[in-house]
């Protein structure tokens, strides 16, 4: 039990430490080759669970502009993301009615890679996006952005300006922020009486079935489980009414929430309440064995690297994603044992990855480099990938998969 802690969901003072990964990069601060003489902040990155509500959260943090006011993540890189964020909105048009008298607010709406989707069915949509780059990209593409950080004050003016919104958005958004109280006090000042709120974020229950430590970096403050979030809805006036599971990110959950006694309740949110009690992430238990697990993988690629190495082969890497960066660091591995990391987005190209300084390259390299086995970071995304580079495994290269479970494919 650890009391230097103060759960930021409901106050409690004493936490359970769940998995310390050391000092750590900022996951998403890559360096350009010049910065190698400068130093390189790490930061403690370790998870609690809170005994009173079991939210699961990192207890130390770094100020969100320090991660957020300009960013190289670009959604639109990815085209699982894009064939997502597609079929999402669909759903939601369908599902609440959606029409051009309707308005769409997304929280963290990146470069517009889902909200043009609303665009194009003309309803109108308005992105909040703290990160100025990305943010000028999506207002490029037409779509209105304002760049800032998502706050009840923010809320709150927009409401006042008679902005409230028919349906909230936030996808990968939640989880990275500090103060969770005030981010859904803002989702019920923005609301419409009759409004509702879709948000979607890596699932805490397929983060330990699948031992997907990479998940965890500076900027996912939080890993929610439904038996946490329920309460800090409910603090705020609303109900979450609906869940639904979703494949992505390694398993990922949406949430629906309205304004309390507003929505008619299904019955998934009361059958992923049992599952969850049932596997027990209602007791300490479910949480105090996640350490060994982690360290076992991570003595098992690191084996499985060293013996390819002795054996002569070379050794690349795909991905110069944040999970990467957490594996990476964690692993102690870097340029002794992976040439290069590939990446398709030319945001990140040039670079070098954080910690561990791992050049970052374009995806042809793979084929013209032809390393004998190349270390798949972006394991989440691996169907769209391995398709991708269905030429370099014809010409003789494999990929290794470092999670759930160490294979190559």
């Amino acid at each position: 039990m650890n009391t230097n802690f103060t759960c930021r969901s409901c106050g409690e003072k004493h936490g359970e430490l769940v998995l310390d990964l050391g000092n750590q990069p900022l996951a998403n601060n890559l360096l350009n080759p010049d910065d190698l003489g400068k130093e390189e902040p790490h930061f403690p990155l370790r998870i609690f669970v809170c005994p009173a509500c079991w939210m699961i959260q990192i207890t130390d943090t770094v100020p969100p502009v320090e991660l957020f006011s300009d960013y190289l993540y670009f959604s639109s890189f990815s085209d699982t993301m894009l064939k997502h964020s597609r079929e999402a909105v669909h759903e939601h048009i369908s599902d609440f009615g959606l029409g051009e008298n309707s308005h769409v607010v997304e929280i963290a709406s990146n470069d517009g890679y889902l909200l043009k989707n609303f665009v194009a069915a003309n309803i109108p949509c308005l992105g909040i996006e703290p990160a100025q780059n990305i943010a000028k990209v999506a207002r490029d593409a037409g779509i209105e952005t304002v760049s800032e950080f998502f706050t009840t004050s923010l809320a709150e003016q927009q409401s006042g300006e008679g902005r409230q919104a028919d349906l909230i958005l936030g996808n990968n958004v939640f989880a990275h922020v500090p103060d969770t109280n005030d981010f859904v006090a803002g989702l019920a000042a923005l609301l419409k009486d009759d409004g509702r709120i879709a948000i979607e974020f890596p699932y805490a229950v397929d983060l330990f079935k699948g031992v997907e430590f990479d998940t965890i970096y500076h900027e996912h403050v939080f890993y929610f489980s439904l038996l946490a979030l329920q309460p800090l809805f409910e603090r705020h006036g609303l109900e979450i009414f609906r869940v639904k599971r979703l494949p992505i990110h390694g398993g990922s959950l949406r949430i629906y929430a309205g304004h309390t006694g507003r929505n008619e309740m299904d019955a998934s949110v009361a059958d992923l309440l049992a599952e969850e009690r049932s596997l027990g992430m209602g007791s300490l238990d479910y949480y105090i064995s996640f350490t060994d697990r982690v360290e076992q993988i991570r003595n098992d690629l690191r084996n499985e690297l060293t013996r390819l190495k002795a054996a002569g082969h070379s050794i690349g890497a795909y991905g110069a994603s944040a999970k990467g960066s957490t594996l990476l660091n964690y692993y102690g591995l870097s340029s002794a044992e992976l040439d290069f990391v590939a990446d398709r987005s030319h945001h990140k190209q040039g670079k070098l990855t954080p910690g561990t300084h791992i050049p970052i390259v374009e995806p042809e390299q793979l084929l013209e480099k032809k390393p004998d086995y190349t270390l798949l970071l972006t394991w989440n995304f691996a169907t769209e990938i391995l398709a991708q580079q269905q030429d370099y495994r014809d010409a003789g290269g494999k990929f290794i998969i470092p999670l759930p479970e160490v294979r190559t494919v």
